[in-house]
């Protein structure tokens, strides 16, 4: 997943700290895994953030899209790690994954066991077990990632014009929460997971600060100076997505113990921090 967003944002911060990245080609990933073998061989740590789009129409075809960019892929490198000499596997995978698998509208931290029943909660599910079964000796971290936020995030850039036109508008009820993550934050998380031997286990990526939409809405119009008196409608986005609409107006609570409880320490801890950074210019 390196040409994406957070692919490309990650890939940086490595190489300004020394790093060197290699790019793991996307058709390998779904083929043999003798010759994915090849390609992991002698490397320390594998990042793997590959999945398609999800905030699409979910039809047959697309969920099939969407279930195999996540767990196939998966399943595949630790089917070529298990192929591998000990002496020649990395040390560590460090895997994307989401905060959909939990129960929307609930409070979680690492420890929830309260998970999604619906289409996302079942592929993360299937996402997080396909890298289970790794070689006792390759440490495996995984990062249940909330909604990034940043200046080239979607989330802002699809946003930004209606909100400065004075259009700004919550989703739904507003009601559901809103756990979010800066795109600084995320990219310092990845490279102390690679860097930090211990930093192993369950991580939910997201800031310690417990919003609503409602009340993204609010900072987001208040740190561009327009009002936001609009609501975009829950049958609307159904319209428009389909099943996928729950993507936008359910959501649950989550909290990062593990990250804080490890010492991590977040750049941009709340909303309004995060969207001074933003929307400036």
């Amino acid at each position: 997943g390196q040409s994406g967003y957070l692919g490309t944002l990650i890939t940086n911060t490595l190489l300004q700290r020394g790093h060197t990245v290699s790019a793991i080609p996307r058709n390998l990933l779904f083929n043999n895994p003798d010759l994915l073998k090849r390609e992991l061989s002698g490397i320390d740590v594998i990042i793997h953030l590959a999945g398609s789009p999800i905030l699409v129409r979910w039809n047959d075809k697309n969920k099939q899209i969407i279930t195999n960019s996540r767990v196939t892929t998966t399943e595949n490198i630790a089917k070529a790690l298990h192929l591998m000499q000990p002496e020649e596997r990395p040390k560590k995978m460090i895997q994307a994954s989401a905060i959909g698998v939990y129960k929307a509208f609930e409070k979680h931290d690492e420890n929830s066991q309260n998970f999604d029943n619906g289409f996302v909660g079942n592929v993360v599910q299937q996402w997080e077990k396909a890298s289970e079964d790794l070689p006792d000796e390759i440490k495996r971290t995984i990062f249940r990632i909330g909604l990034v936020i940043g200046k080239k995030a979607k989330t802002i850039t699809n946003l930004k014009l209606p909100f400065q036109m004075g259009l700004g508008a919550k989703t739904g009820s507003g009601k559901q929460p809103f756990p979010f993550i800066h795109d600084a934050d995320l990219a310092a998380a990845f490279l102390w997971a690679t860097e930090n031997e211990s930093a192993s286990g369950i991580f939910n990526l997201v800031s310690p600060n417990q919003i609503s939409n409602n009340e993204f809405t609010k900072a987001l119009a208040k740190s561009l100076n327009r009002p936001a008196i609009f609501t975009i409608p829950e049958f609307v986005l159904k319209l428009v997505l389909g099943e996928a609409a729950v993507l936008l107006t359910e959501s649950p609570a989550v909290e990062p113990k593990n990250l804080i409880d490890a010492g991590f320490e977040f750049q941009y801890a709340d909303i309004n921090s995060a969207l001074r950074e933003i929307t400036k210019d």
